[in-house]
């Protein structure tokens, strides 16, 4: 990977700013945060690479995406019925649908 973990950290600020992430109180720093989850993913991804044919790697990547954003939707969903709300799935999935497709 020839992108320095600090590129890809602002990338991911960037990619954020779309749908914002509520860190509320946390007791750590969001931008620790994440350098600590980006530095994670390259160590993971050069461990891989040269390990895994390219589509073992996209499927690893995919199975991984779908994995946290399915962990993500059971969170919100949970937060919304502690909070008394109704849970839309439709909407909870909306960050991670492209825009213009269904």
């Amino acid at each position: 990977m020839e992108v320095s973990i600090d590129a890809l950290v602002d990338l991911l600020r960037e990619v954020e700013a779309e749908d914002p992430i509520d860190y509320a109180d946390l007791p750590f720093g969001e931008q620790e945060l994440r350098r600590l989850v980006m530095s994670s993913l390259v160590e993971r991804h050069h461990a891989v690479e040269s390990a895994m044919a390219e589509s073992d790697m996209h499927a690893m990547y995919l199975l991984s995406t779908a994995k946290l954003v399915l962990e993500n939707t059971v969170l919100h969903a949970r937060l919304l019925v502690l909070q008394g709300q109704q849970v839309d799935v439709q909407s909870l999935l909306e960050p991670f649908t492209l825009k213009g497709r269904k």
